[in-house]
């Protein structure tokens, strides 16, 4: 199939790039001497992460419990949920998934969860790996940093059937912080009191064998932190616009991973000299950001969303205007939602479909 024979819209996955920035990520994080956890949330794809693990990744993250069930049920190990699973529902399912990956890793931050999942783990026999979550800053989920953590983490140690592995702390009030300089002020600030509580749970006798956090706006500041043993980073691998907007070490854009995801769309109208419309709308692109999706070959033409179905192109030089039929490429504002939008995923190399993968993942609301 070549890309011309693709039904629009469509992600499409530039596999020389997106190869590229695995070999990239992982060749970082083995010279900063740690290891990477990438996070699934980006793709939603078991396929991605099998290659992300055969490029040195020692699992991945998963937003969701039922993102981990897909992995774990594609072979997927070193699992870690980085969100709180509470209820017995849910915890009824982590159990089950225990069963198909003993080595899952839950988070908790509260000491009903600990409760919880202690209860749960003995009543079906099992041990459960678990993070104590802290908070740095998001005010999302985590308990607060010190005395708080380290009396879940005394918690965790005396339920015979939960095994403490370390701390989880997720700074992601910081990953888009431009330019590079601020977001390694704000990034450092946000992560000391993960890296303080790591202290104190260890003046306490309790081990702490992984501290995981970071993403792609901090891969290269995160690294840094010698207290840090794993990094989460996600959208490094197709990466999108708003990661590109932020700024590098070096400079204005964030170029040092390949922009490797595309939406391919079709031109179904022109409506005037100036205008052209396109088949992908709110549906085609996610639109949680304050810019739209940007045409990778086409510099004289501004996308705006016209709908559900529909985008508008307005054409700066009517000389210049797509013809009908014509297929445009967009980069994603945000690649993670804009992602669970789809079913499948094109690998191209060139202008040929190498591969079509599963987003097996996406459009879990649990």
């Amino acid at each position: 199939m070549t890309r011309d024979e693709i039904p629009t819209p469509a992600p499409l996955l530039d596999l020389d790039r997106f190869e590229k920035n695995l070999r990239a990520m992982a060749a970082h994080v083995a010279a900063s001497g740690k290891r990477l956890r990438p996070h699934a949330k980006t793709h939603k794809c078991p396929e991605i992460a099998r290659r992300q693990i055969a490029a040195g990744a020692i699992g991945v993250v998963c937003a969701k419990l039922a993102e981990a069930e897909v992995m774990a049920a594609a072979g997927i190990d070193g699992l870690l949920v980085s969100t709180e699973i509470v209820g017995e529902e849910k915890v009824g399912r982590l159990m089950r998934l225990l069963e198909r990956a003993p080595d899952v890793i839950a988070v908790v931050d509260h000491a009903d969860g600990v409760r919880q999942l202690a209860a749960a783990a003995a009543a079906a026999r099992r041990r459960l790996g678990v993070l104590v979550d802290v908070d740095v800053g998001g005010r999302r989920t985590g308990c607060v940093p010190g005395d708080a953590a380290l009396a879940l983490a005394r918690a965790v140690v005396a339920a015979p059937a939960l095994r403490f592995r370390g701390l989880q702390g997720y700074a992601g009030q910081c990953a888009h912080v431009p330019p590079w300089t601020a977001r390694r002020e704000a990034s450092l600030k946000a992560m000391a009191p993960l890296l303080e509580t790591r202290r104190l749970l260890e003046a306490g006798g309790i081990a702490v064998e992984i501290v995981s956090g970071g993403s792609t706006g901090t891969y290269n500041i995160d690294s840094e932190l010698p207290g840090l043993t794993e990094l989460q980073c996600g959208s490094y691998c197709v990466m999108d616009l708003d990661y590109l907007r932020i700024g590098g070490r070096q400079g204005d854009r964030l170029t040092d991973f390949e922009m490797a995801l595309t939406v391919l769309t079709t031109v179904v109208s022109v409506p005037a000299p100036d205008l052209a419309i396109v088949d992908g709308g709110f549906k085609a692109f996610a639109t949680d950001r304050p810019f739209g999706p940007e045409a990778v070959e086409r510099p004289g033409v501004t996308y705006e969303f016209a709908g559900d179905e529909h985008g508008r192109l307005f054409v700066r030089d009517p000389a210049q205007a797509p013809p009908l039929g014509e297929r445009i490429e967009f980069f994603p504002p945000h690649c993670d939602p804009t992602m669970n939008l789809y079913d499948r995923l094109y690998a191209m190399r060139g202008g040929r479909v190498e591969s079509v993968w599963e987003i097996s993942a996406r459009g879990k609301s649990q």
